[in-house]
């Protein structure tokens, strides 16, 4: 791709470092930009820059956040007695936009993967535990991708909490195993939060 202006390229090399966008979208997006008003720009630019800047981890759930504590954890209406545990921001979007959970979240970070170097030390999982002993929570809920990674987390986390009285449950099998909870659809999703199942159900971990 040959460009008539240096500037422009450079444009285009950075919007191309966006996952999923090409060279041809990044143009696109850029040609845009440059057909745009200069003060419509000048806020696109400000709005990226004071997101980058200004935007924090929720100290009690990791969700990103304009404070110290999200607007979800610090909303009186949620149910703080009960926890949802998702990979990423992605997963709490996705779930919210069912309407059917009225709890909070935890946010891991992601999952266990060994292979991948990812282990407990790496993910929001002490944090978790912690959290639920410490707060009276009476349900957990496993709202993780159903890979082999996602069950693999599911159980490694209701392990270290088997000794509790915490009721731990996950999300039934409306999601296909091997899927993505981001990509499931939302009448999909809201029926797997609503037919969620005992932890029993799914990993065996009494006795263990």
């Amino acid at each position: 791709m040959v460009f008539s202006s240096k500037l422009i390229e450079d444009a285009v090399n950075e919007f191309a470092k966006l996952p999923g966008i090409g060279k041809k979208t990044a143009l696109r997006m850029v040609l845009q930009l440059l057909k745009s008003e200069k003060q419509s720009v000048d806020d696109f630019t400000a709005a990226i820059s004071r997101m980058r800047r200004e935007v924090c981890f929720c100290k009690v759930c990791h969700n990103v956040s304009d404070h110290d504590t999200c607007d979800i954890c610090a909303n009186p209406g949620r149910n703080k007695s009960q926890i949802c545990v998702v990979e990423n921001i992605r997963d709490v979007i996705a779930i919210e936009s069912t309407q059917q959970y009225n709890g909070t979240y935890h946010l891991l970070g992601g999952i266990l993967s060994p292979l991948d170097g990812i282990g407990p030390e790496q993910l929001q999982i002490a944090s978790l535990c912690k959290r639920a002993m410490e707060n009276h929570t009476e349900e957990i809920i496993m709202a993780l991708s159903p890979t082999i990674e996602g069950d693999t987390t599911v159980y490694y986390i209701a392990r270290q909490l088997k000794e509790t009285s915490i009721h731990i449950t996950t999300i039934a099998r409306g999601i296909a195993f091997g899927g993505e909870l981001e990509f499931a659809d939302e009448m999909t999703l809201a029926r797997s939060i609503a037919k969620r199942l005992p932890i029993e159900n799914y990993v065996s971990i009494k006795g263990q």
